[in-house]
């Protein structure tokens, strides 16, 4: 049975704003600087959409992995999900989902993974809080480009 990891997170900016920089090939690099995290294939550069696939290079844990992701679903300014279609995990879903409340734009990401090896103990002692860290640091970065872009 995969892993489930929810974070959400808030901000002033629109829903629309948002989603557009969710789906940033270029914010997504700038906020994985740490890993070293580029595209290497697919679309590498801009906008993605429904159907495309990208492949990223990233390291993590100090190992070298490559990561393609294609965008299953897309309605957009709402929601949509990435699914790894090659790549380390057993499998990898992440939902975006983006909503209105008490005056703000709530953005919820669901990421439903299975670790390759050692299944749930690998998940839930390294997996699932790695993953959380990084996409709150990669949410953090997307609400600073939102920021800039408002001056």
């Amino acid at each position: 049975m995969p892993s489930v990891l929810v974070l959400v997170t808030e901000t002033p900016r629109s829903i629309a704003a948002l989603f557009e920089v969710s789906l940033d090939i270029d914010a997504h690099v700038g906020s994985m600087r740490q890993s070293g995290e580029r595209a290497v294939d697919g679309v590498m550069r801009g906008r993605i959409g429904l159907g495309q696939t990208v492949t990223w290079r990233a390291r993590h844990f100090g190992v070298w992995f490559t990561m393609t992701s294609k965008i299953t679903e897309l309605e957009g300014p709402d929601r949509f999900v990435d699914e790894q279609v090659a790549g380390p995990f057993k499998s990898f879903r992440h939902e975006h989902l983006f909503e209105e409340a008490d005056g703000l734009t709530r953005m919820t990401d669901t990421i439903t993974l299975a670790s390759p090896v050692f299944g749930r103990v690998a998940e839930s002692l390294v997996l699932v809080p790695y993953l959380r860290k990084l996409i709150r640091k990669r949410n953090q970065h997307l609400l600073a480009l939102l920021e800039s872009s408002a001056e």
